[in-house]
C-alpha cells in the first residue's frame, strides 16, 4: 500500500482539523490517526512528529493532499491576525491547529443541505448512507469504502429514490442543488472566483439554502475567507464575550478563520 510523507509545521492537529465542524466522513483510529474518504480516494493519515504520513494515495497524491489540508499557508501568522482582543487570543491559542480544508464544492454543499437541523452523529450517518447507496466503491487495507456521489449523478433521481438514505425534508433540496450543479445553473468554480456578497446570493437563490449553509459552502470549499457562518455555537460565542456589539469585518479577509477559533473554543468549553 502506497505511502506519502508530508512535512509540516506545529499549526496542524489532526483531531482539531476533522473535529471543528467542516467535514464529516472522517472516522479517528485507536492510535490517533484518521480513516475516511476525501476528493475521491479513501485514505487515513497520521501525524508523526513533523511528518504527516497518508496511507492510500494515488497519482498526485503530495500535490493532492498538500491543497487538501491547505499546508503551503502560514496559520501562525494568521493566527496572529484575527488576535483583535483577549477572547481571541485565547480561542485562537485553544485551536491552533486548526486549518480549513480545501475541500471538493459539490460534496461540501450537498452535506450543508443534510447538516441543516442536525447533529453531527446524524450528518455523518446520512452522508455515509448517501455515498453508500450511489458512490463508487474503493478500498483501503481490505476493506471497502465509497466515494461522495458527483451532482451528475444524483441529478436524475426522485425524492423516492433517496427515500432509503433518510435524510427527510432535505432530499427535495439535494435534488435541487444537484440539478443546479450538474445544468450549469449553479457554478461553483465560478463562484469561487467572486466575491463573499454574489456567492451568497447565488447559494441562497437555491431551495432550502439560508445564510448558514451558505457562508458553510463558501468557507470550506469556495476559500472566500470573508464568510463567517453562525450557529448556534456561535450565537452564544457572541452573546456572552461581545454582548453590545460584534461585527466579523473586524478579522477582514481572516473572518472564517476566527470563527473556526471562536467556534472549537466555544464547543469545547460550554
Amino acid at each position: 500500500m502506497e505511502e506519502v510523507e508530508l512535512v509540516t509545521s506545529d499549526d496542524f492537529d489532526l483531531k482539531k482539523i476533522f473535529g471543528c465542524g467542516q467535514c464529516f466522513r472522517w472516522k479517528e483510529d485507536p492510535d490517533g490517526g484518521y480513516t475516511g474518504v476525501a476528493l475521491g480516494r479513501a485514505a487515513r493519515v497520521r501525524r508523526v512528529g513533523e511528518r504527516i504520513l497518508i496511507t492510500g494515495t494515488g497519482d498526485g497524491a503530495q500535490s493532492l493532499w498538500r491543497g487538501y489540508f491547505d499546508l503551503d499557508r502560514d496559520y501562525r501568522s494568521l493566527r496572529e491576525k484575527v488576535c483583535v482582543d483577549e477572547y481571541m487570543r485565547a480561542a485562537s491559542d485553544f485551536g491552533a491547529g486548526i486549518r480549513i480544508l480545501n475541500q471538493d464544492r459539490w460534496e461540501t454543499l450537498c452535506s450543508f443541505i443534510i447538516s441543516q437541523c442536525n447533529n453531527i452523529p446524524r450528518i455523518k450517518k446520512i452522508v455515509e448512507s448517501l455515498c453508500r447507496a450511489f458512490g463508487d466503491e474503493t478500498e483501503l487495507e481490505g476493506r471497502e469504502y465509497f466515494t461522495f456521489p458527483g451532482a451528475s449523478r444524483l441529478a436524475p433521481l426522485s425524492e423516492g429514490d433517496l427515500a432509503p438514505v433518510r435524510c427527510g425534508y432535505r432530499a427535495q433540496y439535494i435534488l435541487s442543488a444537484a440539478r443546479a450543479v450538474d445544468s450549469g445553473a449553479l457554478d461553483l468554480e465560478a463562484l469561487s472566483k467572486t466575491d463573499l456578497v454574489t456567492a451568497k446570493r447565488a447559494l441562497m437563490a437555491l431551495p432550502g439554502i439560508g445564510e448558514k449553509v451558505a457562508n458553510c459552502v463558501i468557507l470550506f470549499s469556495l476559500r472566500i475567507g470573508a464568510a463567517f457562518p453562525v450557529d448556534v455555537w456561535m450565537r452564544k460565542a457572541i452573546a456572552q464575550h461581545y454582548p453590545q456589539s460584534f461585527d466579523p469585518a473586524v478579522f477582514g479577509e481572516n473572518a472564517g478563520l476566527a470563527q473556526q477559533y471562536m467556534f472549537y473554543y466555544q464547543r469545547e468549553n460550554p
